[in-house]
């Protein structure tokens, strides 16, 4: 192996492909795809917005993105992704575009960044994935979606519903997806949240499946549920790292027990397989509560997940 074939993060020439170096060296672009911001012929760009201003509990997510694209390395030796059995980057052109920039000090400007961020990759006709950051990112990046295709069906993976009623203008990170679906931009009715561990009253017109429903019915049941309420329609896809239970997920800021385990949420994901899917993010990974990195490494496993069931509703078996 020569420099040349190191450091594929800037040294890559094809956007397609795994091409393998070494796990413990080099620059750590998420599963070592080009770092670029040209979009020309890119399927899919993989940001990261590291903003944790809107939490409530203990911040650390804003250092999300470094910490996913670091262990994601690990990620990248095999071509074939386990339990999908081949390689979205021999179907998919993905990039990693950087990350948002704003400006701390103006937190009202925020959410524009976001959206502005957002609007900029899906006018060039690529799909996003993106790494968080709070929980309250989804917001505007939802609402960029949604000028494309429409008001949103939302697969929502969480301990916390996120639901809860909001005075109008507020940045928070468990109230967005009630101001989204009073604001249009998530279709509620054909929604569905999981794994939720703490109480709302008001599900506001969303399907929601706790952590107890699906330690009950098991991960088949809830893919069907999912599937009778998403349907064909255009969704996004959330994955809270919280919905995890802590055992899996310590390196969060918000942890909840009684969730599931990494092993059936990547069971989940991988029964959509041929679903809608527009747009996704993984968010909440916080590294200074985490152990090991297996915070970082749940995180990184569910967006190459995520990745391959996007590959799998455009090009389906």
């Amino acid at each position: 192996m020569s420099d040349s074939e190191i450091d594929l993060a800037v040294n890559r020439e094809s956007l397609y492909g795994t091409i393998v170096e070494p796990t413990y060296s080099g620059v750590t672009s998420f599963m070592r795809r080009k770092y670029t911001r040209d979009l020309s012929g890119v399927d899919v760009a993989v940001s990261g917005v590291p903003y944790d201003l809107a939490t409530t509990y203990r911040s650390g997510a804003r250092l999300g993105p470094r910490a996913i694209r670091s262990i994601s390395s690990t990620l990248s030796w095999e071509a074939a992704v386990m339990g999908w059995n081949f390689d979205p980057f021999d179907e998919l052109a993905v990039t990693d575009y950087g990350d948002c920039y704003f400006d701390p000090g103006r937190p009202e400007q925020v959410p524009d960044a976001i959206y502005n961020h957002a609007k900029s990759i899906l006018d060039a006709g690529a799909a996003m994935l993106t790494l968080g950051g709070d929980h309250f990112i989804s917001y505007p990046l939802i609402k960029a979606h949604a000028e494309v295709h429409g008001p949103i069906s939302l697969i929502h993976f969480d301990a916390h519903s996120d639901t809860w009623a909001d005075e109008e203008g507020r940045i928070d990170y468990g109230t967005m997806f009630y101001h989204a679906a009073r604001d249009g931009i998530i279709d509620a009715e054909n929604s569905v949240q999981v794994g939720m561990r703490t109480y709302n009253p008001d599900t506001h017109g969303y399907n929601v499946y706790e952590a107890e429903w699906v330690h009950e019915h098991g991960a088949a049941k809830t893919v069907e549920k999912i599937r009778e309420t998403v349907g064909d329609r255009p969704c996004y896809f959330t994955f809270d790292i919280d919905c995890l239970d802590p055992s899996f997920a310590p390196g969060t800021g918000t942890p909840v027990v009684g969730g599931l385990s990494t092993a059936q949420a990547l069971r989940i994901i991988r029964g959509l397989g041929g679903i809608n899917l527009v747009g996704m993010d993984m968010v909440e990974v916080a590294p200074a509560y985490d152990v090991s990195e297996i915070t970082a490494l749940a995180g990184a496993t569910i967006a190459l997940n995520l990745l391959c069931l996007y590959a799998r509703g455009k090009k389906p078996d």
